[in-house]
């Protein structure tokens, strides 16, 4: 069975390039554009893992994934902050209880490996240095 994505950024073309790249690997992708959208379609489709990039319009991604995390039935879900604000990107994936995050600019390769390598720590449970590891 195909893994389900759901990426959440405002920058058309690095959501195209990434939703490209993914399905090419093999993945099954949701797109969406701001985070009423991303809190909309995680609940609709309950995705496997999620890619959400930080300044969000509406609800900054940081934010959805902090209320993702106090979702009981979708708190499992591993979630990817990515951002070109690497200053503040580390806290903020902490603070939020993401699991993993990524500095822009990145190659898409990049995080297609960061991607295999959430999904299978989740399936592993074993735990794995990706960018930032949560207490999960």
């Amino acid at each position: 069975m195909n893994k389900n994505i759901l990426i959440v950024d405002d920058e058309p073309d690095l959501l195209k390039v990434i939703s490209l790249r993914l399905k090419k690997t093999g993945y099954e992708v949701l797109g969406g554009v701001d985070g009423r959208e991303a809190l909309a379609m995680a609940r609709q489709f309950v995705p496997d893992l999620i890619i959400l990039d930080v300044f969000l319009p509406g609800i900054k991604g940081d934010d959805v994934a902090r209320i993702l995390k106090t979702d009981d039935e979708l708190k499992h879900i591993p979630i990817i902050l990515i951002s070109a604000t690497a200053t503040t990107l580390d806290e903020r994936a902490m603070d939020s209880g993401a699991d993993a995050y990524l500095t822009k600019p990145f190659e898409p390769e990049e995080l297609v490996g960061m991607v295999k390598n959430v999904l299978d720590k989740i399936e592993g449970q074993e735990l794995i240095e990706i960018g930032y590891q949560g207490d999960h």
